[in-house]
């Protein structure tokens, strides 16, 4: 569930060896301007232009400068803050002064504080599902088997097609946002005919769906409504929460922000909502109370929430490697359980909800 990005490599030359002084400096300013030249044509190339078109009108018509203007000021902004294109306009800088700007951790800042923090030997725990549910198992609330399970021990299989729900989730090892998975009914699989569509259809885990709280039902019922939780180990190997927040389903069955879907803060003491809610659409408002089941959304009291930070702290301690994560829980009826880890984790749901930028709290680490 984390937004990824398939990142072109940062430009380190080996022109800064040996080098001291002003030479230095002038070396470290040319490879930061190459990386952002680098980092503008994968955004370019990865632009979505109708997105784009709209942000671009919205803004014209807001602040009454011309188009043209803007464009000019959306380049120089990718290479002096090291953002993206739509974060240009998903951030406000259209209507923000340079000290504002200069808060906001961009695509660009995330991806290399976030390789920095996550190294790639590391990461791949947390990049595939199937290691993921491995090593992180003890921590889930609902049954998940692998093929390889699935192969040696067909009884999981039957406990898995009994589960109460009567249903199924086929995921992919690498799927983000939603992507590749597959909700089916139990009632159409044995343990022989689960394991052939699994290895026909290439889906390497199956789980059993999970049926969220009433509470957050009664919030939002079209999709499981997850928890992300932002962590941070500091130089003692301290676990600090960077953030908290709530992703709300609006007639979607999934409840990313990507898919047009809401996110809000979370008191990190009391658990919770502490505002609005806030869609990554610019062109779209802050919602006091949800925009089809009309829960008010400040003060709903997210359940289970001691258990899950403690959960989310021990998780966060179990493999130090990994430094940095947003935890994805869900909270069900038995209580708090993991979905994932992810080592990229969304800079939009980080920030947005709180509608200020927080790369400060990132500075010390």
């Amino acid at each position: 569930m984390t937004q990824n990005h398939c990142f072109p490599k940062p430009y380190w030359h080996n022109c800064c060896i040996k080098k001291s002084g002003i030479d230095r400096l002038k070396c470290e300013s040319l490879k930061m301007k190459m990386n952002r030249a680098i980092y503008l044509g994968y955004y370019l190339k990865k632009l979505d232009r109708e997105k784009f078109r709209v942000f671009l009108n919205h803004a014209s018509k807001l602040t009454g400068k011309p188009r043209t203007a803007i464009l000019s000021d959306v380049v120089r902004s990718v290479f002096t803050y090291n953002i993206s294109i739509l974060e240009y306009f998903q951030f406000g800088f259209f209507d923000l002064s340079q000290k504002e700007r200069e808060q906001w951790a961009g695509t660009g800042y995330m991806y290399e504080y976030q390789l920095r923090m996550n190294p790639r030997n590391d990461r791949h725990i947390l990049e595939d599902k199937t290691l993921f549910y491995k090593h992180y198992g003890d921590f889930f609330v609902h049954r998940v088997a692998d093929i390889e399970t699935i192969k040696n021990q067909p009884e999981i299989a039957d406990e898995i097609l009994a589960n109460p729900s009567g249903r199924l989730v086929f995921k992919s090892a690498e799927g983000n946002c939603g992507t590749d998975v597959e909700i089916k009914r139990c009632s159409d699989f044995n343990r022989a005919s689960i394991l052939d569509f699994m290895e026909k259809r290439g889906f390497p885990l199956v789980e059993e769906f999970i049926e969220q709280h009433p509470q957050l039902n009664r919030l939002s019922p079209s999709a499981v409504n997850t928890v992300r939780i932002f962590t941070q180990l500091d130089d003692r190997n301290e676990v600090v929460i960077l953030g908290c927040r709530l992703r709300i389903s609006v007639n979607s069955p999934v409840d990313n922000m990507a898919a047009g879907n809401l996110a809000a803060p979370i008191d990190e003491t009391t658990g919770q909502l502490s505002g609005p809610a806030v869609y990554s659409d610019i062109t779209k408002e802050v919602q006091e109370c949800h925009p089809v089941t009309k829960v008010k959304i400040p003060g709903f009291q997210i359940p289970y929430w001691e258990e899950t930070l403690e959960m989310v702290k021990k998780a966060a301690l179990h493999r130090p490697q990994n430094r940095s994560i947003g935890w994805d829980v869900v909270i069900t009826e038995k209580g708090p359980g993991l979905i994932e880890g992810n080592h990229d984790w969304c800079k939009l749901l980080w920030q947005l909800p709180v509608r200020r930028g927080m790369k400060s709290a990132l500075k010390e680490f």
